[in-house]
């Protein structure tokens, strides 16, 4: 058993205590602390109502400055600030940063230097973290030694493990991804002031939207031998959840749509079960909504040009995959720390 705390509870925060408690990771993590800037009804409130992923299934109510979640009580913080934790006397194992406010070490070591010893990073990170992990890809480059690491992103989880395998079936010499990703918390409802990008100052539900992405670098630190093969765009479409990657590669080796898809189908039962899913049935991004598998190939989009263009359509759920995703590389992780 390893404890845990959560800084930041929005989306991915709330998936991920969710998860724990739906998907049976609660025999070896406990969640003993939350840090999230809104208040404790509120905190209460979202979790126990989500549009997207429905009511939550055990009771959940305030006690004093924490949250109580059946017979668990989850102390509770509202601090901005990393040294107005005293973390030490949380006696937690690891810090499982879901603001997605921390993408640089330096950042990072903030919470190490207020008296966190272990941080699982929800978002990309820079190169200095001591490791970007794709669980079922990686994993095994934990160390119990280290002190931040980046379970990196919703879209490189679901990429990595489809170009593994037609790198093992066929190599990949170019390739081109577009991710069709649902809005965020970052766009707003109606046209809106947005720091940075002109783009996102428009409304969420009545445009698709471009964005800037950086799948490219992800795919670059985890898979070097593609160096810079991969090319990424990404729109943001008006759903709330559920995303997708058109994915287009020019292979080493010619290939048939028939070998192309028992690949696929042959990793969803073999090395990555549970991790990579296949069908051919017909299906909508709805259809995938809550689902903890990081990647399912749609075996029924599957298209192959003169032997050596690729072209396939990955599902995700970019929220609970994602948080299942956190929680796979926080428990082995703790099963390192434990040895």
């Amino acid at each position: 058993m390893i404890r845990v705390a959560i800084n930041g509870y929005g989306r991915i925060g709330r998936s991920v205590l969710r998860a724990l408690y739906e998907n049976g990771y609660r025999d070896n993590i406990q969640i003993v602390a939350i840090n999230e800037l809104s208040n404790l009804d509120t905190i209460s409130y979202l979790t126990r109502y989500d549009t997207t992923h429905g009511r939550f299934p055990l009771p959940v109510s305030c006690d004093d400055d924490a949250l109580r979640i059946g017979e668990d009580l989850i102390q509770c913080f509202s601090e901005s600030e990393p040294e107005n934790i005293d973390w030490k006397q949380l006696n937690i194992d690891m810090l499982l940063e879901c603001s997605g406010s921390f993408s640089s070490s330096d950042q990072a070591k903030l919470y190490v230097e207020a008296g966190v010893s272990r941080m699982l990073l929800s978002q990309p990170a820079d190169s200095e973290v001591d490791a970007t992990i794709v669980y079922g890809f990686n994993e095994s480059e934990i160390e119990p030694f280290h002190t931040i690491v980046s379970a990196a992103s919703c879209t490189t989880n679901c990429l990595i493990p489809i170009l593994e395998g037609v790198e093992h079936l066929v190599g990949i010499e170019q390739g081109m991804t577009q991710t069709i990703h649902s809005a965020m918390n970052d766009q707003p409802i109606i046209d809106a002031y947005h720091k940075n990008d002109l783009r996102l100052t428009r409304s969420a539900m009545s445009s698709i939207i471009p964005v800037d992405t950086g799948l490219s670098k992800g795919i670059q630190r985890l898979m070097p031998e593609l160096g810079s093969k991969i090319a990424c765009n990404a729109l943001r479409v008006p759903t709330i959840n559920v995303s997708a990657i058109d994915l287009v590669i020019r292979t080493k080796k010619p290939v048939t749509v028939e070998q192309v898809n028992a690949c696929f189908d042959a990793l969803s039962v073999g090395k990555y079960k549970n991790i990579v899913g296949f069908t051919k049935e017909p299906h909508a991004s709805v259809d995938f909504n809550h689902d903890a598998r990081s990647v399912i190939v749609d075996g029924t989009q599957t298209q192959v040009v003169d032997g050596r263009l690729i072209k396939l359509l990955c599902w995700f759920d970019n929220e609970w995959g994602y948080a299942n995703r956190m929680l796979d590389v926080a428990s082995y992780w703790g099963h390192k720390i434990s040895k």
